[in-house]
């Protein structure tokens, strides 16, 4: 006897509210571990800071949630950016920093980027090999990040890291990219101070003048400079910099005026001064061109957010897994971020704002700590979605009185 359309409707209605069910009792259950694990990481515990950047590097709910709770307790890190080309000696120049921060008792957190495969994905994360003197030190702890097909030197999940290395108490962060090439300065929206490293002899005056990283840098350091033709470098870069404009063109950003300095990263001659340069920039910073500094970075915080937010909307959509495939090779990996699993966390309110500074006011908000990437995110979208549903009602009311 076939069951009656009653009983159909009545299994229909049981089986949503098991999943539904499933799904609060998953959330609970992602909210309960994200506590669990930030509670242990702000106490000191290194295993569970661990275990939250890994769900930071994949991006997956447990982050969204660990970073809500982190995000208001960061803002007080000194985030140091050290870029430059393959083979001027970033990572020595780390390691050298690290040595030298130790003495002075400060706890320092790394955040190195490797290059990930454009055939295979895959990535060495080499980087901290050069820092294995420090595995032992409980106030040095380095993690390795593979860029995964994100252009710019960093891995998409850069930003992100180094807040919860704020939140639970690093007073340093450094940042090392990859070896990067004339554009890809992503770094200086990530960092307080933006340190170009260059080799001796690695170009002529042409080459070190192009558009690209010296722009972006706060401090330039010939490394190697036990070498032949560094002193000879520094110099060329010093007679570079003096011809930059002193004062900003309309429209344009305030030029910057490095210093230079010469380090032998491997024997620490010069790491000192280094050091003394980037406090001197970290209180030269503080007005105006810091807060620019930190705006720039809230809006690639919200921006990442936003993509993921935008990828999931995509895929639910009906046919959404044909757009992908269309997609060229790569562009996944590269532009669209993992979907989010269901226990996602509960959206923090952003404030309310009206008028065209709103999306501006949102991100000083980030930008100061009051709120986090997530909630500023959320609110953008939603006005984005209001503003096109009320979009598409003017438009029908527009065709009934043409129909008229």
């Amino acid at each position: 006897m076939a069951d009656s359309p009653k009983s159909k409707a009545a299994e229909r209605s049981a089986a949503e509210r098991s999943a539904a069910e499933l799904l609060k009792a998953a959330d609970r259950s992602v909210g309960e571990m994200a506590e669990r694990l930030c509670d242990a990481a702000l106490a000191g515990d290194r295993r569970s800071l661990a275990r939250l950047l890994t769900a930071v590097e994949n991006r997956t709910s447990l982050a969204e949630r660990a970073l809500r709770r982190l995000y208001p307790l960061a803002g007080h890190a000194q985030l140091i950016g050290v870029t430059g080309p393959p083979g001027a000696g970033k990572s020595t120049l780390v390691a050298a920093l690290i040595a030298e921060l130790r003495r002075a008792g400060r706890p320092v957190a790394v955040v190195a980027v490797d290059p990930s495969s454009p055939i295979t994905g895959g990535a060495v994360l080499g980087d901290r090999v050069r820092m294995q003197a420090y595995a032992d030190d409980t106030d040095v702890f380095i993690r390795s990040m593979a860029s995964r097909g994100h252009s710019g030197g960093l891995s998409s999940a850069t930003t992100a890291a180094a807040a919860v290395f704020d939140a639970v108490g690093f007073d340093v962060v450094l940042i090392e990219t990859v070896g990067t090439g004339q554009s890809e300065v992503e770094v200086a929206a990530a960092a307080d101070t933006t340190i170009v490293v260059e080799a001796p002899d690695m170009g002529d005056e042409i080459q070190a003048i192009k558009a690209g990283l010296l722009e972006v840098a706060d401090i330039i350091v010939v490394n190697k400079g036990d070498r032949p033709g560094a002193h000879r470098t520094a110099g060329q870069l010093h007679a570079m910099l003096a011809d930059t404009p002193r004062e900003s063109r309309p429209g344009r950003p305030a030029p910057k005026h490095p210093e230079v300095l010469v380090t032998t990263a491997a024997t620490g001659d010069g790491v000192s001064e280094l050091l003394a340069a980037i406090d001197r920039h970290r209180s030269a910073a503080r007005g105006s061109d810091g807060e620019a500094v930190r705006l720039k970075r809230a809006e690639a915080q919200v921006w990442a957010v936003l993509v993921d937010r935008l990828h999931t909307r995509v895929l639910e959509l009906e046919g959404a897994e044909d757009l992908v495939a269309a997609l060229p090779d790569g562009a996944p990996a590269a532009v669209l971020p993992p979907v989010a699993t269901p226990g996602s966390a509960p959206r923090q309110v952003a404030p309310r704002r009206t008028g065209p500074l709103a999306a501006d006011e949102l991100l000083r908000s980030v930008a100061s700590h009051e709120i986090d990437p997530y909630a500023a995110a959320d609110a953008i979208l939603d006005r984005l979605v209001g503003r096109a549903a009320g979009s598409g009602r003017g438009d029908t009311q527009s065709r009934r009185g043409r129909a008229d």
